[in-house]
Parts: structure tokens; C-alpha cells; sequence
């Protein structure tokens, strides 16, 4: 599997069968602040700032994949098999989970690989309005501390362009990849 994130392609879980995709073009999200960076809609920032939701590092790294495969039940790229995959990734310390936690419970998160400088997400989730959201900005915050470059977003989606979500051809994407994989982050 990171085998094939090195060379920018993703699983999905499609009829039964894993089959793997890249993107052209490619969905990522800048992590500098400022114009063209990372944006912060401004009353998640409020939510945000109020700490209504406490963020949690791979605590429930496993949960966090089965609730982004049960919220898209009728059109899930997520199967048990790729659970299983990524629970060993994130067992070896390349998949991570963010985690937005409300009195408790698990309200929100995502999750994605790791390599090197490189943050490759893959889904999201949330059971309470903004969880998800509030992930995303903690996630953005973690990687900027711990010095990463990229974060990939694989499409451009509407949710995705609030966040500031740009289209790069699939050669810029690759490019920024090499150079990221070559810087030693640690995410844990």
C-alpha cells in the first residue's frame, strides 16, 4: 500500500474487487496561512477556538474507519478488507487518525497515510454538526507543527473548497510528493 501512495495512487473498494486511482487533476488543500492557503471559515474558527469538541490522536483509529464506511453505506469505497489494511498501516505508525470527541463520544473524525512530509487523506466523518470540520482544522494545525508540506485531499470537492482546496495536474502532484516523502515527520 505505500507502495502505491509513493507513486500517488489510492484504493477503493468498488463490486467487491480493490482497484487503485489517481486523480488528474489532484485535490489538495495548502497548508501555509495567508492568501491561497488553508482557510479557516470563519464561524468554524469561533467553534473552534471555543474548544467545543476536544481533539483526540489516534485513539480510536479503527472506529474512526468503520463510521466513515458506515456514513456512505449505499456508495462506500471502504470495505473490511481495506479496514483491515489500514488498521496494520496504522498499527505500524503510517495511518493516523484526528479525532473530535464531545462529552465522551466519539463525535467526528478522519483519517489518512503518512509519508514522510506527506498527509494523504482519505475520508471523513461526523454524528454532530461541525465534528468532521473542527478534525480538518486540528489536522491542518498538527501538520504544520510537525513541519509536513503536502496534504492531499485526492478530489476537490465543494466541502473541500471552503477549506481553500486547489487542482494541481497529476505531475505537479507527483513532484511535490518526492519532495515531501524526503522530509522525516513524525504525525504521533
Amino acid at each position: 500500500m505505500l507502495s502505491a501512495y509513493a507513486q500517488g495512487a489510492f484504493p477503493m473498494a468498488e463490486d467487491g474487487r480493490i482497484r487503485w486511482y489517481t486523480a488528474d487533476p489532484r485535490g489538495v488543500l495548502p497548508l501555509h496561512e495567508g492568501p491561497g492557503g488553508f482557510h479557516i471559515p470563519r464561524t468554524l474558527g469561533q467553534i473552534y477556538r471555543q474548544k467545543r469538541f476536544e481533539i483526540r490522536i489516534n485513539c480510536e483509529f479503527k472506529r474512526v474507519m468503520t463510521a466513515c464506511m458506515e456514513e456512505r453505506i449505499e456508495r462506500t469505497w471502504i470495505c473490511q478488507e481495506l479496514i483491515d489494511a489500514y488498521v496494520e498501516l496504522h498499527q505500524q505508525g503510517h495511518a493516523h487518525s484526528v479525532e473530535a470527541w464531545r462529552e465522551g463520544e466519539l463525535a467526528g473524525g478522519l483519517y489518512g497515510v503518512t509519508l514522510g512530509g506527506a498527509f494523504c487523506g482519505e475520508s471523513m466523518f461526523y454524528y454532530q454538526p461541525d465534528a468532521s470540520k473542527v478534525a480538518m482544522v486540528a489536522l491542518v494545525e498538527r501538520l504544520r507543527e510537525r513541519g509536513f508540506e503536502l496534504l492531499d485531499a485526492q478530489t476537490c470537492n465543494a466541502n473541500m473548497k471552503r477549506f481553500g482546496c486547489i487542482e494541481i495536474p497529476q505531475v505537479e502532484y507527483l513532484r511535490k510528493l518526492k519532495k515531501a516523502m524526503r522530509k522525516e515527520c513524525r504525525f504521533g
